[in-house]
């Protein structure tokens, strides 16, 4: 048998017969498997982490794992590269089925060159996203490396520039999910950015352009690399992780389940599967757990748990922008996408980040086929200075642009309050919606009754003996003439009111009618929505 040249990897001796060259192949793939060395291994599961075939094994289906390029290498030559030439290159890439469905990997191996990026490494990730592109199917990227490989200089970056441009070629075209696992530092943050759902584990994944020293350097403050980046950060603070867990199993397991609610692409639905849950169960629990009173808050995730098949259902960037919902779920076994306003956090207004999250998460449904409910309860947009000067209008404007321009099946449902301009954000009929319900507690209105009051009768109010007895009768007479539950029913602007506790059986109802809906967007390269 052909003896391996450990620094180097090279034979030392060619074989001369076919079995020679077999058993050599054998030695050599063996060799590509197990990585640089046990103690390479041992140092990466002390930091609490699994190595990057671990953790393919944990999210593809037993056996079905086809690797690509698994001898290659680099060509790289000086500060000491010529002399190392790992099999891999330090990355692990190929495909393989999550429940029976394909889906394209690549996989950091940290224990090789830190796992950062060269002209070959990035080569294996260009080749894989293509592959993934042209196939169909989704990508997940297992991200562990320390960026770019500094020996290899300009060539290095040039490779992000391939992985980026990739990624916005598949962007709308087939579901891709960054599983952050280690440190992503510098333009390599970028790659996440570009894909559709970003999650990270605490502690051990940690994403910033600039690190802790050069922070430091520039600004003299001082802060650690999870304080600067890590997953609590970026799913709380800056929005940048969908989300966060603690630890890779339990990550990686998640990444199945939301592969199991997306299609393999654009022109694919999500897979429906058979529901146990009555289509016709009624949900009297809403009756009691919604209050008619307006200014009273309740948990909308409740609702949701409710209406939706088996209570199930997966939040996306559920600890950032409380104030709005944004899920995945299944109504009669066909997977929708849930918005909606949350009272308990802000009363459920809209603000910048709450506008920015749901706009993403309608523009991800509509890419993939996957209708839109909308459930609302909204006093209006969060006011305020800083609000203002943020941008709210352009954010704002986000939402509206997004629903606008969706094409998938449309409901929304106003549970109580829907004032102003929020109301028509939130889709509206009258921005597209395909059907518009109301609970029998709907307010719909320009503002609340109290301010619409204030504004109208003024002068009445100033002039009137009792001021305060003159107001309340005035915002009572505004409510009756204007704010009825059937109000916006009598003027087209709501399809029907409904009984709560029917509200499951009504939903699926509309989507089974909505299944077959088609509808074509002007002929144009593409839109430019606000920024």
């Amino acid at each position: 048998m052909t003896v391996l040249e450990e620094t180097t990897g090279e034979p030392t001796g060619q074989p001369t017969d076919a079995r020679g060259r077999v058993a050599e192949l054998h030695e050599i793939r063996a060799q590509a498997v197990a990585g640089p060395s046990e103690k390479a291994t041992a140092a990466q599961h002390a930091k609490g982490k699994l190595t990057a075939r671990e953790r393919i094994e944990l999210l593809l289906d037993p056996g079905s794992f086809h690797e690509v390029e698994q001898l290659r290498r680099h060509r790289a030559t000086g500060f000491g590269l010529e002399a190392k030439k790992p099999y891999t290159d330090g990355v692990v890439t190929g495909w393989g089925t999550v429940d029976g469905r394909t889906v394209f990997v690549y996989a950091h191996d940290f224990r090789i060159f830190g796992g950062a990026l060269g002209e070959a490494h990035a080569t294996k990730i260009h080749k894989i996203m293509d592959m993934a592109i042209a196939a169909g199917a989704p990508l997940v990227s297992l991200n562990d490396g320390a960026g770019a490989r500094i020996q290899e200089g300009v060539s290095a970056l040039a490779g992000y520039g391939g992985i980026f441009q990739r990624n916005t070629k598949a962007s709308g075209v087939i579901p891709q999910i960054s599983v952050m696992l280690g440190p992503c530092a510098g333009g390599a943050a970028y790659s996440p950015a570009l894909t559709d759902f970003v999650f990270m584990v605490r502690e051990t994944s940690q994403m910033f352009i600039t690190g802790p020293d050069v922070v430091k350097a520039v600004t003299g403050e001082e802060i650690t690399q999870n304080g600067l980046g890590g997953a609590d950060v970026h799913a709380e603070t800056s929005g940048v992780a969908h989300f966060v867990y603690d630890d890779e199993e339990t990550c990686i397991a998640e990444v199945r389940y939301l592969l199991s609610l997306l299609p393999q692409n654009n022109r694919e639905n999500p897979p429906r599967v058979a529901c146990t849950d009555p289509v016709d169960r009624r949900c009297d629990t809403l009756l009691d757990l919604v209050p008619a009173d307006g200014n009273r808050p309740y948990d909308m995730a409740k609702v949701i748990e409710e209406i939706v098949d088996d209570g199930e259902y997966l939040e996306v960037h559920e600890r950032w922008a409380r104030n709005i919902i944004c899920a995945l779920a299944r109504l009669d076994g066909q997977v929708v996408g849930i918005v909606a306003n949350q009272p308990q956090v802000l009363a459920g207004v809209l603000d910048i980040e709450a506008s920015e999250k749901a706009a993403r998460f309608v523009q991800m449904c509509d890419a993939f086929n996957i209708p839109i409910i909308t459930l609302l309860d909204v006093p209006g947009f969060l006011p305020g200075v800083d609000q203002e000067h943020g941008g709210i209008i352009r954010h704002g404007a986000k939402l509206l642009y997004a629903y606008c321009n969706a094409t998938v099946p449309r409901i929304s449902l106003i549970l109580r309050k829907a004032y102003g301009g929020a109301y028509i954000v939130m889709d509206s009929q009258s921005i597209g919606a395909d059907l518009t319900y109301a609970w029998p507690t709907n307010e719909i209105a320009v503002m609340g009754a109290e301010g619409a009051a204030n504004v109208i009768f003024r002068r009445q109010i100033a002039q009137a003996d009792d001021p305060e007895a003159m107001r309340q009768k005035m915002v009572k007479e505004y409510k009756a003439e204007l704010m009825h539950p059937y109000y916006a029913a009598e003027r087209g602007l709501v399809d029907d009111v409904i009984d709560p506790a029917e509200t499951r059986e009504v939903l699926i109802g509309s989507l089974a009618m909505l299944h077959t809906k088609h509808a074509d967007l002007p002929s144009r390269k593409h839109g430019n929505p606000p920024q």
